[in-house]
């Protein structure tokens, strides 16, 4: 959704807005269609059946108005998957509850603080799980 920024070397904070940076997934993970099918709910399941990975769609921002492409199944897990029932539970991992999150709202940047409120889980132990050495899911601090 967003542009992908360039990494910093500033050390992330609670405060450090993350966000799910797609073109990590596209430079790093052949496999990020898989992933993404995975969360898809039944009814999208049926439909992308058949349909080749990677087709591009029109998407409008809504708050910006601003027009953009995006890959269809990503857009169909942001606007109406992650919306369904079960999509996010009290039992889903730490870091896969974190992208379902940025999932079901867009994409849009948010802190530790607000994932755990979300999550009821300490800040301290979401930030130094998306802030270490490794990216989990294309987890990214979100620097504008």
């Amino acid at each position: 959704m967003s542009e992908p920024k360039k990494f910093s070397l500033v050390k992330p904070t609670v405060a450090t807005p993350f966000h799910v940076d797609f073109e990590w997934w596209r430079e790093n993970d052949r496999n990020w269609h898989v992933e993404l099918r995975s969360l898809l709910c039944e009814e999208h399941q049926k439909a992308f059946a058949d349909l080749p990975e990677g087709q591009l769609i029109d998407w409008v921002d809504p708050e910006t108005a601003e027009v953009r492409q995006m890959d269809g199944l990503q857009n169909a897990i942001i606007t109406h998957c992650a919306c369904q029932e079960g999509f996010l539970d009290e039992h889903t991992a730490l870091v896969d509850a974190v992208f379902r999150i940025l999932l079901s709202d867009g994409n849009k940047p948010m802190s530790a603080e607000e994932f755990g409120a979300r999550l009821n889980r300490p800040a301290d132990t979401i930030l130094r799980t998306l802030a270490g050495p490794r990216v989990y899911k294309g987890i990214r601090p979100y620097l504008a």
